[in-house]
């Protein structure tokens, strides 16, 4: 005899349920890892802008530092600004990526039943940190 035929229809049913309720929990999970993913990637991307820079930076300063050579001094002077430009570029981009980002994250709402159901309780319960002065 297989499990199927242990299990009641009704029982079935209410097994089948539970796990639609706990497929959808797991979406959540995913979606919320998501998120954070996508937020440490924007991060990691900041710091090798900043990698970048900084080698672009350290580089020019080490030509002008080493060499007497007149060609070798300008690739120094051209690297240092550019090394900053790439800091800026790189600054702005993490800056306009984190507000999309945030902005993404603010339209999502999940859509458990489970979460539903606790956000339609605090909805229903009466602010208790600000309680109305006139009762």
């Amino acid at each position: 005899m297989n499990w199927r035929g242990i299990l009641n229809r009704r029982k079935r049913k209410e097994l089948k349920k539970d796990l639609k309720v706990q497929e959808k929990q797991n979406l959540e999970v995913r979606d919320s890892l998501a998120m954070q993913r996508t937020r440490m990637a924007n991060e990691r991307t900041l710091l090798a802008y900043m990698r970048t820079a900084t080698a672009m930076i350290l580089a020019g300063l080490t030509f002008i530092k080493l060499f007497d050579d007149l060609f070798y001094i300008g690739i120094g002077l051209v690297s240092i600004p550019m090394g900053i430009v790439v800091a800026y570029f790189g600054y702005r981009r993490y800056n306009k990526q984190k507000l999309d980002i945030a902005r993404n994250a603010t339209l999502y709402s999940p859509t458990s039943p489970i979460l539903a159901e606790v956000v339609a309780q605090e909805k229903a319960e009466p602010d208790k940190s600000n309680p109305d002065p006139i009762v």
